[in-house]
């Protein structure tokens, strides 16, 4: 053994403190600093996970709540007569079989169109030189920072009297219009104007600029065309950025009251559901009880509270099953400019 070696091992056996005197004090300041981070982080991670999750405790524990326990003082967190009839009640003035079978065809085929247009959109700025492609880029950021509210006027007199180039009224002496159907949703998220597609676009884009181009040349070494190699070589590679992305676009549109009210608002959905539950709940106590009842204030929120949760809890769900891939996806995507 050298010195070095036999110097290291008397040093460890000597104890704490007559390390920390050997070192002047620095050990046991090292040791108080790293104890004093532990401390702050925990903290920190303490009070995010409970500002995150007290106001759904809350909401959970409202919701076996009858009214009378929601005026009683002594009750605050624990409910004295437990009840489920809240949640019975809740379903039955958001129609929520059928809202939830409406809201997990659109939300699923909408996720999957956006996803789809969106992942060649970004593959072709993160791989390719075309005119204007700065310009165009910027396009995407300005979809991404501009409000969709900016532009309601246009998107309704747009679908309201839609034609192309021209091409409908020259035929039939009229525009056509497409208000109150799916349709013009689902042309929006084909052209890439649907809800967050800019930033489906710029997170797929920083994802494929971190894959290394050897890849693709080697594809194309081996007589792969441009798609093929998209297809073969670079989807498999963009699994954990498409998953996440899915995901934004699952939730995004499951909880959407904008475009659903403007394009949707003849479908049945838990989004708009929600937001008209309490109006439907005094319409409900007014038909049962044969006139028109005022609905307190704490009871009329505490039906928005239950109805909240049975719209979160299948994007719960959906996140047990897909939390390994999103986790992936958001340690691996870069910010690369």
């Amino acid at each position: 053994m050298t010195n070095s070696h036999v110097i290291k091992a008397g040093y460890e056996k000597l104890g704490f403190w007559e390390r920390n005197k050997l070192s002047g004090g620095y050990l046991l300041q090292k040791k108080v600093s790293e104890k004093a981070v532990s401390i702050i982080r925990f903290i920190l991670l303490f009070g995010m996970c409970f500002m995150i999750l007290q106001p759904i405790l809350n909401k959970i524990s409202v919701s076996f709540m009858t009214e009378k326990d929601l005026y009683n003082p002594i009750v605050v967190s624990i409910p004295e007569h437990f009840t489920t009839g809240n949640y019975r009640l809740a379903a039955e003035l958001m129609s929520y079989s059928q809202a939830v079978m409406n809201s997990l065809i659109i939300s699923l085929t909408i996720a999957a169109l956006q996803i789809a247009v969106c992942t060649l959109v970004g593959y072709g700025f993160a791989r390719f030189d075309f005119p204007l492609k700065k310009f165009w880029f910027a396009m995407v950021i300005l979809v991404i920072l501009i409000p969709p509210q900016t532009i309601a006027s246009s998107l309704h007199l747009h679908f309201r009297f839609f034609d192309i180039l021209g091409i409908f009224k020259l035929i039939t002496g009229e525009t056509i219009n497409l208000r109150g159907s799916k349709l013009p949703y689902y042309l929006m998220s084909a052209g890439c104007m649907g809800l967050k597609n800019g930033l489906y676009i710029y997170m797929i884009r920083q994802y494929f600029r971190n894959i290394p181009g050897d890849l693709e040349e080697a594809a194309y070494v081996d007589g792969c065309g441009t798609l093929k190699t998209f297809i073969r070589i670079m989807l498999p590679q963009a699994k954990p950025i498409l998953t996440s992305c899915f995901l934004f676009a699952f939730v995004w549109q499951w909880t959407d009251g904008f475009y659903s009210r403007m394009f949707l608002g003849n479908t049945k959905l838990v989004s708009t559901a929600l937001s008209r539950i309490v109006d439907s709940l005094g319409a409900y106590i007014q038909r049962i009880n044969g006139v028109k009842t005022t609905i307190s204030v704490a009871y009329s929120n505490c039906i928005l509270s239950t109805g909240t949760l049975m719209i979160v809890m299948p994007l719960i769900v959906l996140y047990l099953f897909a939390q390994r891939a999103f986790v992936e996806s958001i340690s691996s995507t870069g910010i690369k400019m």
